[in-house]
């Protein structure tokens, strides 16, 4: 449902640089913030951005203090997502396409955080927003109905701000239109996340593996359920249902 036919080419651009003195300290007062050109510059030099194949020696590696990546506890920021990018495609699932795209009026990578909206909304409340009837109800739901959350379950303000966001209608108004992820890491509803470390992070619920070997026996009786059916067919229906359904009378659904 996220738009995989707008591909492009992917240029990080620096947001905020890291400052390389406090404002009171330094030596010879050259103060401040790192101009765009030596914080580019600075931030490039980091093996973070080299492949393994070209890194640099360790006779010209700089150290981190010398590239201006962290000094004070400051990091750049980065910006990757390419917001300028347009597309005319029209593919998704009803429920989760963005208005911009139903309108038919191009759209670029704010319908992902549409997407991403609605996903949220359907994890807290069990339903997307703006389902109707029938595939057309859907759609004219999506572009001309308001959002409403229901009052219950009950969700986080922060949650709710966070949706309200994300499933704005003008996209030029939608948060992350113009940093991209960077709005998002940023909003009180991550807070406390560690990006640099999600990826290894545990998650809060890991469900217990099923055990298959209680059903073993089961499905080692398939020819006498099928004898059942068999001998079933020679009578009348409703013989034939019940016998079919004591085949699977056992069976669970997960």
């Amino acid at each position: 449902d996220f738009d995989l036919s707008l591909r492009c080419t992917v240029n990080p651009t620096l947001v905020k640089s890291s400052s390389t003195h406090s404002q009171n300290g330094g030596s010879g007062g050259g103060a401040g913030i790192l101009d765009e050109e030596s914080a580019v510059q600075g931030c490039a030099q980091s093996s973070s951005f080299f492949p393994r194949l070209i890194l640099p020696s360790k006779k010209n590696r700089k150290s981190k203090s010398d590239c201006g990546l962290f000094v004070n506890g400051s990091l750049p920021e980065l910006m990757a997502e390419p917001t300028n990018v347009r597309s005319m495609s029209f593919v998704g699932t009803h429920e989760y396409l963005a208005p911009e795209i139903i309108r038919g009026e191009g759209h670029g990578s704010a319908v992902d955080w549409w997407t991403f909206g609605i996903f949220l909304y359907e994890l807290l409340h069990g339903t997307t927003p703006f389902k109707g009837q029938g595939n057309r109800a859907t759609l004219f739901n999506v572009v001309g109905q308001p959002l409403r959350f229901p009052e219950n379950p009950q969700v986080s303000p922060a949650a709710r701000d966070l949706i309200r966001g994300l499933l704005v209608k003008e996209p030029q108004k939608r948060i992350a239109y113009k940093r991209g992820a960077t709005e998002i890491k940023q909003h009180p509803f991550f807070e406390g996340v560690n990006w640099a470390l999600v990826r290894s992070a545990t998650a809060p619920y890991i469900p217990e593996p099923v055990d298959f070997s209680r059903y073993a026996s089961k499905e080692t009786t398939p020819p006498v359920a099928e004898k059942k059916v068999v001998e079933s067919s020679n009578g009348n229906d409703s013989n034939h249902s019940s016998s079919t359904d004591s085949a699977y009378i056992d069976f669970e659904y997960f």
